[in-house]
C-alpha cells in the first residue's frame, strides 16, 4: 500500500493504479478529505489578499461542498442512470477517487506569485477535471474514457452551478 504522499504523487501523475488503490481502500476516505482540505487551503493562499479566517473557511466550504456534490451526482448519473456492465460503485469509493483527483489543487498556492494567480488556477482546474475523469473511469469500471468524460462534465456542471448558487445565497448582503 502506498503512503499518503505517494498517493498524492500518483494522483497528480494521473496514474490509474493510484485511483484503483484509493477506490478499494476504505481507510483512504480520510486521506481524500485531507487532500480536499489542503487544496482548499492552497486555494485560499493562492487567491492572494493574505490568509484570513474568512478566506480559508469560504474556500474550504466551497471545496468540500463541490467534492460532495460532484461525487453524489457522478454516483447517480454514472453509477445508476448510465452504468456499464461492470459498474459497481459506492459514494465512498467516488469520494475517495474524486478527493484524490483534487490533488492538483495543492498547486494553487503558486497563485501568490504576482501575475500567476489566474493562469495557475485555470491550469489547476483543468488538471483536476482530467484527474477526475481518470478517477471516475476507474471507480465506475468504465471501458471507454468518453463515457467518463461525459459523466464527469455533467457532474461538474451541476455541482458547480449548485455551489455557485449556494455561495451567492450565503454572500448576498441582507436588505
Amino acid at each position: 500500500m502506498a503512503s499518503f504522499v505517494q498517493r498524492i504523487a500518483g494522483a497528480l501523475a494521473l496514474q490509474p493504479a493510484t485511483y484503483e488503490e484509493v477506490e478499494s481502500d476504505p481507510t483512504a476516505t480520510g486521506q481524500a478529505l485531507g487532500v480536499v482540505v489542503l487544496a482548499g487551503i492552497a486555494a485560499s493562499i493562492g487567491a492572494g489578499g493574505g490568509i484570513t479566517v474568512n478566506g480559508v473557511v469560504s474556500h474550504l466550504a466551497v471545496g468540500l461542498l463541490s467534492w460532495l456534490l460532484w461525487a453524489a451526482i457522478v454516483l447517480q448519473v454514472g453509477g445508476r442512470i448510465w452504468p456499464e456492465a461492470a459498474t459497481k460503485v459506492s459514494l465512498a469509493e467516488l469520494l475517495r477517487t474524486i478527493g484524490f483527483a483534487t490533488a492538483p489543487g495543492l498547486l494553487q498556492v503558486a497563485g501568490l506569485v504576482p501575475g500567476l494567480a489566474r493562469p495557475v488556477f485555470l491550469l489547476v482546474w483543468a488538471w483536476i477535471l482530467v484527474a477526475v475523469v481518470v478517477g471516475v473511469r476507474q471507480a465506475l469500471d468504465y471501458r471507454h474514457t468518453q463515457h467518463a468524460i461525459f459523466v464527469c462534465l455533467i457532474g461538474w456542471l451541476v455541482a458547480f452551478g449548485l455551489t455557485v448558487g449556494v455561495g451567492l445565497l450565503l454572500t448576498t448582503p441582507a436588505q
